[in-house]
C-alpha cells in the first residue's frame, strides 16, 4: 500500500530521462520542480504517471507531484521521485491524493469526503465510476473545507484509481 506524499511548485525544466531500455527512448520525462522557499525536486515521469484533467505541462507551470514516500530513492541532490500522480496547482482548488477508508476519511486522518449528487466519478480514463468509493486510491480535487478535525470537503471531483 504506497503512503503518497507531494511537492509542489514550479517546473523550471523539463528533459528526456534515459532508461536501462533503448526502446523506451524519449517514454519518460525527468520534470524539474522549485518551491518558493528554493527547494528543487526532480520528478521522473513514466507512461504511467497519471496527469490530472490529461494535462501537458510546460516550463513555468505550477504543479504538484505526488509520489510513493516509501519507494526506495537514490541518494542524490536534488531528490528524485517516480511521479504518480500530476497536477496543476490553481488557487480555486485543492488535490488530494490518497487511500479513503470505509467513512471515506484519508490515511493520514486530515479530510473526510461528503459527497453530493453533484460530484464527478471517473475512473482514470475519464470513464463514470458507479461504484462505491469506500476502501479506495482516490484523486479529490475539492475546493473549501470545514476547520474540524478531520477537515470536510464536497469534492468537485474524484477520480478513483483501479490500478492501485
Amino acid at each position: 500500500m504506497p503512503t503518497y506524499n507531494s511537492f509542489a511548485g514550479r517546473i523550471t525544466e523539463i528533459n528526456d530521462f534515459f532508461t536501462s531500455e533503448n526502446e523506451l527512448v524519449g517514454c519518460y520525462k525527468l520534470m524539474t520542480v522549485q518551491n518558493r522557499e528554493g527547494n528543487i525536486v526532480n520528478f521522473v515521469v513514466s507512461p504511467s504517471t497519471y496527469f490530472v484533467d490529461h494535462t501537458t505541462m510546460e516550463i513555468g507551470n505550477p504543479v504538484i507531484g505526488f509520489y510513493d514516500s516509501d519507494a526506495p530513492v537514490p541518494l542524490i541532490y536534488p531528490p528524485q521521485y517516480k511521479a504518480l500522480v500530476m497536477s496543476r496547482t490553481s488557487r480555486t482548488h485543492n488535490i488530494k491524493v490518497d487511500f479513503f477508508n470505509n467513512q471515506l476519511i484519508s490515511s493520514d486522518g486530515l479530510l473526510k469526503l461528503n459527497i453530493a449528487p453533484s460530484t464527478q466519478i471517473l475512473l482514470e480514463n475519464a470513464q463514470t465510476f458507479t461504484q462505491n468509493l469506500k476502501n479506495r486510491y482516490l484523486i479529490i480535487i475539492y475546493g473549501s473545507t470545514t476547520r474540524s478535525i478531520p477537515a470536510q470537503t464536497t469534492p468537485y471531483l474524484v477520480i478513483v484509481m483501479c490500478s492501485q
